[in-house]
């Protein structure tokens, strides 16, 4: 199944099932490591006698495939973070450290995307229902019209728009490659947008207002972000 986002420069996605893992191929190359000693090492650990159990096995190890330059399948994991702190905890020094850190924060930067993305996907409903409330015939244009509003909105351009600046494909969605504060806006703005629908059908009336909550919300966030101002 296609994954949640797609693999980011250290490796780690967010797989269908919407956990974060990350490729054993990119921690042997952040580690200096050969892939080899990397897949021993996860082999020494998965082992029977190791100690683990065969569920935390199953559920933080995945075996998969990969195609070498030679166009030959080789094997590789997919590891949870659970995972991958198994499997690090014995690579020390001060590199490795550094490493560790950089990779720990980018699965929590990872899992915060998936529960933006999951609630997103969790919301999305509730608008579309609301934009049919408001239609005797709803249109697909309806529907697109009243997320690309939002999306101008936040991102100054449309997620059509959006994708052909950034090289995504047609109909991917965009929210993998948005930054937090533009996930959090976008979500801010859509749940205004469902209060909005039925007491504001107008949708020009619902535009003013939407950005009039737009600009609030930024405003807010920047007394957040600066208390002293």
């Amino acid at each position: 199944m296609k994954p949640l986002v797609p693999m980011d420069d250290y490796g780690i996605f967010a797989d269908s099932h919407d956990i974060a893992r990350v490729d054993s191929l990119y921690v042997a190359r952040a580690f200096e490591k050969q892939h080899k000693n990397v897949l021993r090492d996860i082999a020494r650990i998965t082992d029977p006698k190791s100690g683990l159990s065969e569920e935390f096995n199953r559920l933080n190890f995945e075996l998969v495939n990969y195609k070498d330059a030679k166009g030959e399948k080789r094997p590789c994991y997919y590891l949870t973070r659970d995972g991958f702190t198994m499997l690090t905890m014995g690579y020390t020094g001060k590199k490795a450290m550094k490493f560790k850190e950089k990779y720990i924060r980018r699965f929590n930067e990872m899992e915060e995307q998936i529960k933006s993305l999951v609630k997103a996907r969790q919301q999305f409903p509730k608008l579309t229902r609301m934009v049919k409330s408001i239609h005797d015939n709803p249109k697909p244009y309806h529907y697109s019209n009243e997320c690309d509003l939002l999306n101008r909105l936040v991102l100054g351009m449309s997620a059509k728009q959006f994708r052909e600046r950034h090289g995504i494909a047609k109909g991917e969605s965009i929210r993998p490659y948005l930054t937090a504060a533009q996930i959090a806006a976008l979500d801010y703005l859509q749940d205004v947008d469902v209060g909005l629908l039925v007491g504001v059908p107008d949708f020009n009336q619902r535009k003013m207002l939407l950005q009039w909550s737009l600009m609030n919300y930024r405003g807010e966030c920047e007394k957040l972000c600066n208390p002293s101002n």
